[in-house]
């Protein structure tokens, strides 16, 4: 409820209010009370700000609630008082009270009276549905990116809901077709074990908890895919009913794991929109927006299916625009914790320009494809000794220049990769900074070894065709040792200016440490 606003009030006359509730009197109430204030605003002008005299028969009760407002003036010679002001969601109201003669107010005679006009039904309409499907307070309650996430994310349900019509029709399909050579027993049981394969598959992908923290677009993204890939294998069982128990197994596996994907990104994905205490209200008007999307689709797709349209087309469109809405919807999300390609991202454009991107530049350069499982990256964290050296020497060669540091950082020429080992007591700040070291010492490399010119691409993929000496690249490590100590802190101060926020467990999800070194 908004604050109680008071006002001054222009005269009206006893006759206004009546001791009945008719509609009439409504009505004329109302119809006083707006003509009341037109009055006064046109002669506010000549109002005076001394405070006006007694007059006789005045209480000193009724002069002090003039002079601070709370009567309105020309209510006070009159059997009708106005108390104050109210409003509710854009709705207004004003509370009258009745003058008892003597200066005080009649008990339990406040009344009120209604400032509102009656919305046309369209109004009442949209209002209805914002009611619904924005949060309270929309659009200073949330971010900016919550519209064309939600719009992408309507998208993708609307496709989705599509396509499960057919996929469930082609489902029951092969079952008919299998139900003359077994029994009704038998089709039970494998329509039991084909949901029982999912869930199978849905428990044993959540042990991979840990990652819907860090990379969660890509995680998201990628769980699309395996629900589209999904519905392509239920629909496959068409053209071999006979292999129904092993696809739909398969499918099934592949649509629960996507549903755990999905469930466990939600979360992070509406607090990034949410402000203040309110992703609860973000979180069920997200989901209605998605459930109604789904059931137009549903819908429509139940009218299309009627006309028998081509099975392989109808799932390459509706692919096509579920895959489309997916990727839009992951990409308009504003996150501010800095996972490895988001830090990427913002060392690349700190060590090219001196300056950390923005929120909002940062999440859209990140590369979405970049899943957590690839191996072929430039630079590993926190990766196992062995992996990291192959020859003694060069460990020995670099082990001095990091006795103060809680990490070391390495690169191996034969694989063309940067790795940063952490040392048992790593902070969460010397992990950051690792990380930091890491990416400029991969830049260092390659810019020495392109002759001082490094395309994009080439940064990206780790690729050179320069081999280092072991003398070489003592050099180059303990020139990078050197810069990192000069720009590290610049780049966590422009970092947290942009608004960044960093997190260990983003850049570290549970990887080796050295525990002891010789």
């Amino acid at each position: 409820m908004a604050p109680i606003k008071v006002k001054q009030s222009p005269s009206t006359t006893a006759q206004t209010l009546t001791g009945t509730t008719s509609s009439q009197d409504a009505r004329l109430l109302v119809r006083e009370t707006l003509r009341i204030s037109a009055n006064l605003a046109s002669s506010s002008s000549n109002a005076v700000a001394s405070v006006p005299p007694v007059s006789q028969g005045e209480s000193v009760s009724l002069v002090d609630a003039r002079r601070f407002g709370l009567v309105e003036e020309d209510f006070v010679d009159s059997s009708l008082r106005l108390i104050c002001c109210e409003e509710i969601d854009g709705l207004r109201w004003k509370y009258v009270a009745e003058n008892d003669g003597f200066g005080r107010l009649k008990k339990n005679s406040i009344r009120s009276v209604s400032l509102n006009t009656r919305q046309v039904p369209v109004e009442e309409l949209m209002s209805f549905i914002r009611s619904y499907v924005v949060p309270e307070g929309f659009p200073d309650s949330v971010t900016p990116s919550y519209v064309p996430y939600m719009t992408w994310r309507a998208l993708k349900h609307f496709f989705g809901g599509a396509m499960g019509v057919f996929t469930t029709k082609t489902l029951l399909s092969s079952v008919g077709v299998s139900k003359s050579k077994a029994i009704p027993g038998a089709i039970a049981i494998n329509w039991i074990l084909k949901d029982g394969a999912g869930r199978v598959g849905k428990m044993l992908f959540s042990r991979q908890g840990k990652k819907f923290d860090y990379d969660l677009k890509q995680l998201r993204f990628a769980g699309d895919l395996l629900m589209e890939l999904g519905a392509g294998v239920e629909l496959a069982t068409a053209a071999v009913p006979h292999l129904f128990l092993p696809l739909a197994c398969a499918a099934n596996v592949a649509k629960n794991v996507a549903a755990v994907t999905s469930t466990s990104t939600r979360t992070p994905i509406y607090k990034a929109f949410a402000k203040g205490e309110n992703i609860g209200d973000v979180t069920a008007k997200g989901e209605c927006v998605g459930n109604v999307a789904d059931l137009l689709g549903t819908g429509l797709s139940i009218l299309i299916s009627k006309r028998n349209p081509s099975l392989v087309t109808t799932f390459a469109l509706l692919s096509c625009g579920y895959v489309m809405s997916s990727y839009r919807e992951v990409k308009s999300v504003v996150l501010h914790t800095l996972n490895q390609a988001r830090f990427s991202v913002a060392v690349d454009s700190f060590l090219k320009t001196g300056q950390v991107p923005t929120l909002h530049e940062g999440n859209k350069r990140e590369d979405i494809f970049s899943f957590p499982w690839l191996k072929d990256k430039p630079i590993v964290l926190g990766p196992r000794f062995k992996d990291a050296f192959q020859d003694p020497s060069a460990f020995l060669a670099i082990k001095p220049l990091f006795e103060k540091e809680r990490y070391i950082v390495t690169y191996n020429p034969s694989k063309e990769k940067v790795y940063a080992l952490f040392k048992d007591h790593a902070k969460s700040d010397d992990i950051l900074k690792a990380a930091f070291h890491a990416h400029l010492l991969l830049r260092y490399i390659h810019l020495s070894s392109n002759g001082g010119s490094l395309t994009s691409k080439q940064h990206e993929q780790g690729h050179s065709n320069y081999v280092l000496s072991m003398g070489d690249l003592e050099t180059r490590i303990a020139e990078s040792c050197k810069m990192v100590s000069t720009l590290y802190g610049s780049f966590k101060i422009k970092a947290a200016e942009q608004g960044w926020r960093m997190s260990e467990s983003l850049l570290n999800p549970g990887r080796a440490r050295l525990v002891s070194i010789a």
